[in-house]
C-alpha cells in the first residue's frame, strides 16, 4: 500500500484543497492581479509518464438549457515529465519563458479563449476542479486544442490522475 507521501499529488501554494480560490485568479481580481494562473506543483508522477495535460473546470457551472455542465478555464497539454509545475502567470507565458516550458501547448476554453480565462460567476461557492492526468505519450491535437479533444486523446494513455479542488 503506498503512503499518501508516496501518492501522485497536485498543490499550489497559493491554494488548500478545498480551500477558498483567491480573486486574482478569477475575473474579479484587481487590475493586473486579475485572471492571471496560480502557481501548480505536483509530486510523485507515476513511473512511465512521459508527458502532462491538465484541465481546469468549474464543476458547478449551471447550463442555459438547465443542466450542470462542468465548465473549463484552462486546458494545458504536454508539460514533459520533467517539470515540476507551472508558475503563477504562467498562461500565455511559455514562450518566452523557454527552457522546459517550450513544448507544452495550451488550449481553447469554453470561453474560446487561447489560455486561462475564468468566467464572471453568477454565484459564489462554485467548486474549480484542477485535474491532472500523468500520461504514458505526448499528445498531438494539432492548433485547437480543447477539453474534448484532451479527454478523447488521453483514453487508454492515462498512468495517473491528482487533483486539487478549490471554492470561488
Amino acid at each position: 500500500m503506498a503512503s499518501a507521501s508516496d501518492e501522485f499529488r497536485l498543490v499550489s501554494p497559493n491554494i488548500s484543497h478545498e480551500g477558498r480560490l483567491p480573486r486574482q485568479y478569477m475575473s474579479e481580481g484587481q487590475g493586473a492581479k486579475k485572471n492571471i494562473s496560480p502557481p501548480l506543483e505536483w509530486y510523485n508522477l507515476p513511473q512511465g509518464t512521459k508527458t502532462l495535460a491538465l484541465i481546469v473546470q468549474d464543476i458547478d457551472a449551471p447550463d442555459p438549457e438547465g443542466p450542470i455542465v462542468p465548465f473549463s478555464i484552462w486546458v494545458v497539454v504536454n508539460i514533459p515529465a520533467t517539470v515540476k509545475g507551472l508558475p503563477e502567470g504562467f498562461s500565455g507565458r511559455e514562450e518566452e519563458m523557454g527552457g522546459e516550458y517550450v513544448g507544452i501547448k495550451e488550449g481553447y476554453n469554453d470561453l474560446k479563449k487561447h489560455g486561462w480565462e475564468a468566467p464572471k460567476l453568477p454565484s459564489h461557492g462554485h467548486r474549480i476542479e484542477f485535474k491532472l492526468y500523468a500520461l504514458d505519450d505526448e499528445l498531438d491535437l494539432g492548433n485547437k486544442v480543447t477539453r474534448e479533444k484532451v479527454l478523447e486523446a488521453i483514453e487508454g494513455h492515462v498512468l495517473g490522475e491528482a487533483v486539487l479542488m478549490a471554492i470561488f
